[in-house]
């Protein structure tokens, strides 16, 4: 039989809620005041404690905090007979399970009751799958997520052979599949992380800002430019210079870039003097850039010079085996941000997370188990606090569209989909795409995409 302390320094609300708990079948305890329950909390070992909020002494967000130093998974639900939004927040924000206002509605008593003891229940029926005080190499433990799966470990082998060497990599996959993490893994698992990593999206500037941000840029007082800009290329250093979504650039620009690869220097934007590139470049890129090398898009020799080592990660679909794993390593991650602790997997969680399609693949994954863990009132990742986005559910491959197509055709396709589900509101489509609106305003010009009235 369940154990339930009240906590209330008014004796009427104490005898109420003790008639209703019992009635229930729950065996309670009394205490006047904050410093009487903390003691019962240590001596009765509840499973659930209700405490009032102003009380002489210790108020209930005190009582709230002790409690948790002493049991941190000891729900606690917070009364007041003080209707407040900013101590509804507050008491929420402190570790409270739940926050009732008096005189209490009985029926939403009971149900809260309810909810709270069922979630200690469900605690203690799973094991934690995070060990506390897990420590470690910081980027190579909380940033990368590992994976079982065959590809995943011939892909972590190859990195463990090229990050001793200096060679060029490309990284290819579709949008979300951690591209810039594994660039990340590289650089800081082998002989270059000491040295900087720097990283240029090239798919969010145009080319002369690009090329001032890639090489730097002289101080010219005509032009306005006062200032000497040093650009990603000398800010690298020995270290790594990683090039996102390199199929956006210009021809222009892929000259240039080829140049850099081939005499290991360059000049900044209006300068003559010879800058030194010691860097090693890591591209990505979502497109398929041998199909865009065949369509005159991509020029053929700075394609052979940037993959000398080629990387193809697999999108989550094809990972699900890895799934289990994969929110271990979320959760691991999140927990540190958000200051929580949920360490438990709740019954079902992960076969409905392997039964989702996962359109925007890890990036998407992470987004949901961050929604999931700041909703969790408890230790336990449970199925009702995971939200999947069900317009990415859908299958992104029409039944009457070729299945041997190119990235960039089902990037079209997918974007426009996307634009008249929501009625080509940018601002929702480029949060459900995960890019940024100039990106999303790029690709739309890129493929001509056009409203349909």
């Amino acid at each position: 039989m369940e154990k339930i302390l009240i906590i209330d320094d008014e004796q009427i609300y104490r005898t109420m809620l003790k008639h209703t708990l019992i009635k229930e079948g729950y065996t309670t305890i009394e205490a006047e005041n904050g410093e009487v329950g903390l003691a019962l909390v240590r001596s009765e070992h509840p499973d659930l404690v209700l405490t009032d909020f102003r009380m002489p002494g210790m108020d209930g967000l005190e009582v709230l905090s002790e409690i948790h130093k002493v049991d941190p998974r000891l729900p606690v639900v917070l009364f007041t007979a003080f209707g407040d939004v900013s101590l509804t927040i507050k008491s929420i924000q402190v570790g409270a399970f739940d926050f009732l206002e008096k005189p209490f509605n009985p029926v939403q008593l009971k149900i809260t009751v309810h909810n709270a003891l069922n979630s200690v229940r469900l605690s203690n029926s799973l094991n934690e799958v995070l060990e506390n005080g897990v420590s470690g190499d910081t980027m190579l433990e909380d940033n990368i997520p590992m994976g079982k799966t065959l590809q995943m470990k011939e892909i972590f082998k190859n990195i463990g052979r090229i990050s001793l060497n200096k060679v060029n990599v490309l990284i290819q996959g579709e949008t979300g599949t951690g591209k810039e993490l594994i660039a990340r893994l590289i650089h800081y698992a082998g002989n270059t992380r000491v040295n900087p990593f720097v990283v240029l999206n090239c798919s969010t500037l145009s080319e002369s800002l690009l090329e001032s941000e890639l090489f730097g840029q002289v101080k010219e007082s005509f032009t306005g430019n006062l200032h000497e800009k040093k650009g990603k290329l000398e800010l690298a250093g020995d270290g790594t210079i990683f090039l996102s979504e390199i199929a956006d650039i210009s021809l222009n620009t892929q000259v240039k870039l080829l140049r850099v690869i081939q005499n290991l220097e360059f000049e900044k934007v209006g300068g003559q003097e010879t800058i030194e590139m010691h860097a090693r470049i890591i591209a990505s890129t979502s497109h398929d850039l041998e199909a865009l090398v065949k369509e005159g898009k991509f020029r053929e020799d700075l394609y052979y010079r940037l993959k000398v080592f080629t990387i193809s990660l697999p999108p989550l679909r094809e990972r699900r085996d890895d799934m289990r794993d994969l929110v271990i390593h979320f959760l691991h991650k999140l927990n540190k941000r958000l200051n929580k602790n949920v360490i438990k997997i709740g019954d079902g969680v992960i076969e409905m997370l392997q039964a989702h399609e996962w359109a925007g693949n890890l990036r998407e994954l992470e987004n949901t188990i961050l929604q999931a863990i700041v909703m969790s009132k408890s230790d336990v990742l449970e199925k009702d606090n995971v939200t999947l986005n069900k317009l990415q559910q859908t299958n992104i491959i029409p039944d009457n569209m070729p299945k041997l197509r190119s990235l960039a055709d089902l990037e079209k396709y997918h974007i426009e989909r996307i634009l008249n589900e929501v009625k080509w509101n940018k601002v929702e489509a480029s949060r459900i795409l995960e890019i940024t609106r100039p990106t999303l305003n790029a690709k739309i010009e890129k493929y001509g995409l056009m409203r349909n009235n």
